[in-house]
């Protein structure tokens, strides 16, 4: 294994101006030896850019990418030992499933009663020892997917693995096994794992540590538990959580922040001008009139969702979502209730950036 740094920028562009011109913005990062990490983000946010300047399969237009301290910004997925697992399935159709898992480690001569281990091992890990003697061409898309994760993850002498959304061709149902089946074997094999996806439920369940990007930028590196009750970025807040974080605009001044004509005394004394005020749907909560950090609110929506009931209201104009136990009674729609904004769990965002 591997422990992987990145000090680097890249532009697709020959003389990139610009912010806009970068694929990643300068960046600074290290993957540790050893660790499950997820590059989260929406389309075009750089992740896989990343992924495949940490293969080798693209170079940094700046800076360099260092394994265990060697500089290996130049050097070939080969040279640098790296498994990758692409979106859709690369196989060998007319090879049966053993020898698919086999080839990564029969073209490197290791002896073949270890080969014989090793493929049976990987595929007891991935539910396929029943299928080691059939042919790949015959199986479903999610077996061959299985299939390349396996030819990823057989080769014990691997720097690190990097998942490029492997998990898009597997049907729905079957995710959710194959995420935990991936922490298992991580947990067994002690792999450096790097997994990219749009999709936060697959990042949160994998990884024990999660890279949220938006436009070529790592806004946040932390734990699930740290994106979800600290986002250090606004876009943090709003792409963790479902639904995501809830938003206000308001206005400080000292220990107070006016929010939608009504003034709220705050526990600090906050930068005075323009801040948002971001309160996750779990913990707004319905209050008495008048209630200190509250605000007036006029409900809009309120829909059963089965395991909960989510409360849509508004205040000038802005919406406020309020994730509520099936045992709470709810108001009508049209009805004006108070909800707390202020608390424990509210975080104050400046220039999009947390406040300390």
């Amino acid at each position: 294994m591997a422990r992987i740094e990145l000090d680097l920028a890249h532009s697709y562009k020959p003389h990139p101006q610009q912010d806009s011109d970068y694929a990643l913005l300068p960046l600074s990062m290290v993957f540790e030896d050893g660790g499950a990490y997820a590059l989260l983000g929406p389309s075009g946010c750089g992740k896989t850019t990343m992924l495949n300047i940490m293969s080798g399969l693209l170079v940094p237009s700046q800076g360099k990418v260092l394994f265990d301290g060697k500089d290996v910004t130049r050097a070939s997925p080969q040279e640098r030992n790296i498994a990758q697992v692409f979106q859709f399935p690369v196989i060998y159709d007319t090879m049966t499933v053993a020898d698919n898992l086999a080839f990564p480690l029969r073209n490197r001569k290791v002896p073949e009663q270890r080969i014989r281990e090793r493929v049976g091992q990987i595929a007891e890990m991935l539910e396929m020892s029943g299928q080691l003697n059939q042919r790949a061409a015959g199986l479903s898309a999610d077996a061959k997917q299985k299939i390349s994760l396996g030819r990823g993850l057989v080769r014990e002498d691997v720097s690190a693995v990097l998942f490029d959304e492997p998990l898009t061709v597997i049907d729905p149902h079957l995710k959710w096994q194959l995420r935990r089946k991936l922490k298992q074997i991580h947990h067994e094999l002690k792999l450096t794992l790097i997994y990219v996806t749009h999709d936060q439920v697959e990042a949160l369940t994998f990884a024990e540590h999660v890279v949220v990007m938006t436009r070529g930028r790592a806004v946040q590196v932390g734990t699930p538990g740290e994106l979800f009750e600290r986002p250090q970025h606004a876009f943090v807040g709003h792409f963790i959580g479902s639904p995501g974080m809830n938003f206000l605009t308001g206005h400080a001044s000292g220990a107070e922040i006016l929010v939608a004509g009504h003034r709220l005394p705050v526990a600090r004394d906050l930068p005075a001008g323009e801040l948002r005020l971001g309160v996750r749907p779990e913990y707004l909560t319905v209050v008495e009139p008048g209630h200190p950090g509250a605000l007036p609110c006029v409900v809009t929506r309120v829909q059963d969702v089965g395991t909960h009931q989510m409360l849509t209201a508004t205040i000038d104009g802005q919406p406020l979502k309020v994730r509520c136990t099936p045992e709470h009674e709810l108001p009508q729609e049209g009805a004006t209730v108070w909800l707390k904004v202020l608390g424990d769990h509210t975080c104050f965002y400046q220039n999009e950036e947390l406040l300390p």
